[in-house]
């Protein structure tokens, strides 16, 4: 099988722009994904580099883990992760695709819109951003700007926030993993694409991390969040032609 390098390569640019704005490669690789292969098969790209990245993030922001929010942020986020991902073999693959654009649409304003939006730090509001965050990422493959939202509302340091985000995500990947391998959504021909991806993972994390010390985030987020727009109309489009 042909390797496509343009994917690579925007796959690098997801996970950069992803550890920089805060809000995870995910979001930004599973719909450029779509252009090169199908739904199901970019599902489980994304759990297998997300594993990769995400070890990449604990490794270089092992600063300290906050406990409790891997208690209830991330058990809630690996029980519907699961639920999630058989979900997704019973809905139609244009269906899900058509929620994911309308997903990054509707997350992108509402971040431009409500710049200040806050979500009280409270055990209710963690159980319930876990478990919506999880249920979106076994679905739509993409679930991580609903968790940082969910755990900003509790001000953590920036390398403990992203940390036990990172630990979190890793839970909830290796949790989709082993579903969407039983689902059938990895396949022996993309598997070609691992070794790269596992690469650009650490390598993109890295470059990321490198540019938070150079950039503000605030104004980094905005650019991100203009991006998730973008790639929003474009999935939105693209089904309708």
């Amino acid at each position: 099988m042909k390797i496509n390098f343009i994917f690579l390569l925007l796959a690098l640019s997801a996970e950069i722009i992803g550890t920089v704005g805060g809000f995870g490669s995910s979001v930004f690789f599973v719909p450029l994904g779509n252009f090169y292969f199908d739904f199901y098969s970019v599902l489980g790209l994304t759990a297998i580099f997300h594993l990769s990245s995400n070890l990449s993030k604990i490794f270089l922001f092992k600063k300290g883990l906050n406990k409790s929010l891997l208690i209830y942020i991330g058990i809630p986020s690996v029980l519907f992760v699961i639920i999630g991902g058989y979900l997704s073999k019973l809905v139609d693959s244009t269906l899900l695709e058509i929620f994911l654009g309308v997903f990054l649409i509707a997350l992108s304003l509402l971040f431009l819109i409500k710049k200040n939006l806050v979500v009280k730090p409270i055990k209710r509001n963690s159980i319930i951003g876990g478990s919506l965050s999880g249920l979106s990422a076994g679905m739509l493959g993409t679930g991580g700007a609903i968790r940082g939202l969910t755990m900003a509302a509790f001000s953590l340091e920036k390398n403990v926030f992203i940390a036990t985000s990172a630990f979190i995500d890793f839970m909830i990947d290796f949790s989709r993993t082993i579903v969407y391998y039983q689902n059938g959504y990895i396949h022996q021909h993309d598997l070609i694409y691992v070794p790269f991806l596992f690469v650009i993972g650490a390598v993109g994390t890295y470059t990321g991390r490198i540019i938070l010390k150079y950039i503000p985030q605030d104004s980094f987020k905005r650019l991100s969040l203009i991006l998730i727009l973008i790639i929003g109309v474009i999935t939105i489009i693209n089904l309708l032609i």
